[in-house]
């Protein structure tokens, strides 16, 4: 078989050694990942604005399609909190909830999301991860768990108010207040309890009681199911529907028909921004989820077949009628936890979402939308770190202001300013860091070959001779700030004869870098100081082979630094190294 078809539908290598045993693994892990996920689907549905159905159908065709497709054997793709914000966000500005242009918009958003997402693929753009540094990641995502939990409010509470940002929902809310629905309240109230109790104090009683912790978690997980179920029968044997309770009412039954999204180009045009920032939030989440958990097993994720999968995962979930998917963090640890082995697993859970599509849709009849609330506001409770800030603030100030500013972007003006405003921070974080290279001055360290730097050892330096460590590699941003550097300290030493730069670090050169590299030499020439090179890598070697630099260079290109102060400054050399082995 081609290695070219192995790479793009992973399941032709670890289908080939597909056991009874994996079989049976794979399928107690997606029971209980079914049963977690039927209550997630409806609630990010309703997070989205769309009709509960819809996020049963966006997961089934993704896991089928990502079981083909994906490098991970544990990771669970399907709805996820930070998506299905994104995905209210940018719908909610074309189209009224409720309606078919909402609707179709969403599935547009997920097609057109896939589209971008093959393509990246195909491109090998995997690497666009490393343009979104972790502070700022940790910031829009702690800021759209807030974002998340306060927009559910008005359902705990049962009231109308709405907006896409945090002052917007906050005012509409305190506008409000005046028409809480009592009914509502509580069963919103017991079950944001029941949850964050389940989850933090179920087990340990369970464990008290003699429970395996695997039985006990597994009891832990269906604890949304239960919440489900138990204010179901409240709204339906209580008639809580006539006393003002909002119920998901009916939901249509069957599988999903396969269609085309809407081919609008206008449409397209307008969704085109949000579905390329919903493309890289849910990248950067769903390979970092799976490298996490692949870790774990010494297993290998591949992050461009990782863009094809969930490309192809959002492109099935758009022809089958649901809105953007990615990894999820918390059903793929459950995924995790639960034994699954392979892909396979999220095939058997896509099987068990449609058996759910075909024959439980008629109990959700009486569902109140507050217990669905209850269910988003205590899954994002997770994702908010706020004391990430201090951890932070410690670590990087510059760090720490792009993730405080990502933070206070997403919350008042909305999440697609956000993770712009972090996209942005981060390069530009990148290109203020290398701009500006760690240099140090060097000398040797007494009897031995080694060279420190001048400000943090007991080193010995030669007057005459001054070597700069580059600890960075050169290219247009911080060229000029390296011709600055040597400028400065020649001219602040008269009795410098050479300069020797000393670049162990330095990967690559650019050529802006080049030009930078021959001005100095020639500006050093024309001043009586001749400039020379040290622990050059080979691929540096070889741009510099390829230019005049080498010809014209007015000194020497050294093996290693000693080498460089050997030739330079035999008797100093030969007398620091004396010292220390006489000490």
């Amino acid at each position: 078989m081609p290695p070219a078809l192995r790479r793009l539908f992973p399941i032709l290598t670890w289908g080939a050694a597909y056991t009874r045993a994996s079989a049976a693994n794979d399928l107690i892990a997606a029971v209980i990942v079914t049963i977690m996920l039927i209550p997630q689907s409806l609630a990010y549905a309703l997070l989205a604005g769309l009709p509960a159905e819809v996020g049963l159908y966006a997961s089934i065709a993704p896991l089928l399609i990502y079981a083909l497709m994906g490098s991970s054997r544990t990771l669970a793709v399907g709805p996820v909190a930070v998506a299905s914000l994104m995905t209210a966000a940018a719908v909610g500005k074309l189209a009224a909830q409720g309606t078919p242009e909402y609707l179709g918009a969403a599935i547009a958003l997920a097609f057109l999301s896939g589209l971008m997402l093959l393509a990246m693929g195909a491109l090998r753009l995997g690497f666009i991860a490393n343009f979104l540094s972790h502070p700022v990641i940790s910031g829009f995502i702690s800021a759209s768990g807030l974002l998340i939990a306060a927009s559910q409010l008005p359902h705990l509470l049962g009231i109308k108010a709405g907006g896409q940002t945090l002052p917007e929902l906050l005012g509409s809310l305190l506008r409000g207040l005046g028409g809480v629905n009592l009914p509502t309240l509580v069963i919103g109230a017991a079950a944001v309890g029941f949850l964050l109790w389940s989850r933090r104090g179920l087990a340990p009683l369970l464990r008290a009681r003699g429970w395996q912790a695997r039985p006990a978690g597994m009891v832990v997980r269906a604890a949304p199911v239960a919440a489900v179920a138990l204010t179901t029968l409240a709204a339906w044997g209580l008639g809580l529907e006539a006393r003002g309770v909002a119920l998901v009412g009916e939901v249509p039954g069957g599988l999903p028909v396969p269609s085309l999204p809407p081919l609008d180009l206008g449409l397209w045009a307008q969704i085109a921004v949000p579905a390329l920032l919903i493309s890289i939030v849910g990248y950067v989440e769903t390979i970092s989820v799976a490298q996490t958990l692949a870790a774990k097993r010494r297993q290998r994720i591949d992050p461009d077949q990782e863009l094809l999968a969930l490309g192809g995962a959002n492109l099935g979930s758009a022809l089958s009628g649901g809105f953007p998917v990615t990894g999820g963090f918390a059903r793929s640890v459950v995924n995790f936890d639960a034994g699954a082995e392979t892909p396979a697993a999220g095939a058997f859970t896509a099987v068990g979402m449609a058996l759910a599509v075909l024959f439980l849709t008629p109990l959700l009849h009486y569902l109140p939308k507050a217990t669905l609330a209850a269910t988003i506001v205590v899954a994002v409770l997770s994702l908010v770190d706020l004391g990430a800030l201090r951890r932070t603030w410690v670590l990087s100030r510059t760090d720490f202001a792009a993730m405080l500013a990502t933070m206070l972007v997403t919350l008042v003006v909305g999440v697609e300013a956000g993770i712009s405003a972090g996209v942005i921070l981060s390069l530009g974080l990148h290109l203020f860091r290398t701009s500006r290279p760690h240099v140090a001055v060097v000398g040797q360290v007494p009897g031995t070959e080694h060279f420190r730097n001048v400000l943090r050892h007991a080193v010995v330096t030669v007057p005459e001779v001054l070597t700069i460590r580059v600890d960075e590699s050169l290219y247009f941003a911080n060229a000029r700030f390296l011709e600055d550097t040597v400028y400065d300290r020649v001219a602040a030493d008269p009795g410098l004869r050479h300069v020797v730069l000393m670049c162990p670090a330095v990967n690559d050169v650019d050529a802006s870098a080049f030009e930078s590299l021959e001005a100095i030499n020639s500006r050093l020439r024309d001043a009586g100081v001749t400039l020379h090179l040290s622990e050059v890598k080979g691929p540096v070697m070889d741009k510099l082979r390829r230019g005049h630099f080498l010809q014209e260079l007015s000194g020497k290109v050294y093996m290693t630094q000693h080498d460089a102060m050997r030739a330079l400054a035999p008797e100093v050399t030969a007398r620091v190294r004396a010292a220390g082995r006489s000490e």
